[in-house]
């Protein structure tokens, strides 16, 4: 293969296959639950920004899982609008790329804060006399960052193995953003290397992670009712709960969309799934997180009666 076959100048992407009309009712529907996103997500964090009260681990993995929605949103969100209202919905090639990279970076990312969460709330119940000393700054600090850099590295394997590929012929990706299996489609040369690095990276990123927060949310429940309080006893349900739900959300959208047998109509059933990562998942975690959660409540009022008060 020659070099401008491999690096081919732009790609296609079809979107979603509607009317006119329907396609500007989307882009209106769409935009609302972006702003909800970005709104959302940036109240969680100007609360843990301002109320010392949410200064603790729990928050501060919060704080970056609000980080990691709004940047997954505005990677996926903003040229499928675009290309909602265009005649050509044409992606350049390495912008094609990087967004590749990105979606896979952050939703990797999101994964492993998931976990690190879901590990703060086990110590928290289960080892609540050593949880300062086992959730202590410096080691939230290092948890954190090596959910960052953990995740870049397992995107760039992927992105390095996309590029060593030959592109030719055919360039409409049939979705709205350049998702990792729908590009790989467009390729002319075996993907066996590919697919087999995804379903490995799944397993190790999805299935392994998942397996430890089931574990960790057995313990926790079992030591939740052994509470006597009851009060205490519904304070930690409903923080376990928000949880339990964003991730229920999350692993389980990601493992049928990368694991599961495909069905009759796969590129549908990927566009559907990769809505609930780019626009619901992100749109729903802050108010998951807001209405069930009395800490953050109690914030919001903290905050608004420190503004009247001035």
């Amino acid at each position: 293969m020659t070099e401008n076959q491999t690096w081919v100048p732009e790609f296609i992407l079809q979107g979603f296959l509607l009317s006119p009309q329907m396609q500007m009712l989307l882009c209106g529907l769409f935009s609302l639950f972006y702003i909800f996103t970005l709104l959302g997500n940036g109240v969680i964090l100007g609360l843990i920004w301002l109320d010392c009260r949410l200064h603790t681990p729990m928050y501060f993995f919060l704080s970056h899982l609000a980080i990691v929605d709004i940047s997954y949103a505005t990677n996926n969100v903003p040229k499928m609008l675009a290309n909602l209202l265009a005649k050509k919905k044409s992606i350049s090639f390495a912008p094609c790329i990087m967004q590749t990279f990105l979606y896979m970076a952050f939703a990797h990312t999101e994964c492993l804060i998931l976990v690190m969460m879901s590990y703060d709330r086990y110590v928290a119940i289960c080892q609540p006399l050593q949880y300062s000393v086992i959730m202590a700054w410096k080691v939230c600090t290092i948890m954190a960052v090596a959910s960052w850099t953990c995740g870049s590295l397992l995107a760039l394997v992927h992105v390095v193995l996309i590029l060593r590929l030959p592109f030719c012929g055919h360039h409409e990706i049939n979705h709205f953003f350049c998702e990792i299996l729908s590009v790989l489609k467009l390729a002319c040369a075996d993907t066996t290397l590919n697919q087999i690095v995804i379903f490995a990276a799944s397993v190790l990123i999805l299935v392994g992670p998942l397996c430890f927060v089931l574990v960790s949310y057995t313990r926790i429940l079992t030591a939740i009712l052994r509470i006597q309080s009851g009060e205490g006893r519904r304070k930690a349900f409903s923080t376990c709960s928000s949880h339990l739900c964003v991730v229920g959300l999350f692993f389980g959208s990601a493992i049928v969309m990368y694991m599961a047998p495909k069905t009759q109509h796969p590129e549908t059933q990927q566009k559907i799934l990769s809505l609930f990562y780019s626009l619901f998942n992100p749109m729903l975690n802050p108010l998951i997180y807001s209405l069930r959660n009395t800490e953050v409540k109690g914030a919001v009022k903290r905050v608004l009666w420190k503004q009247r008060s001035r």
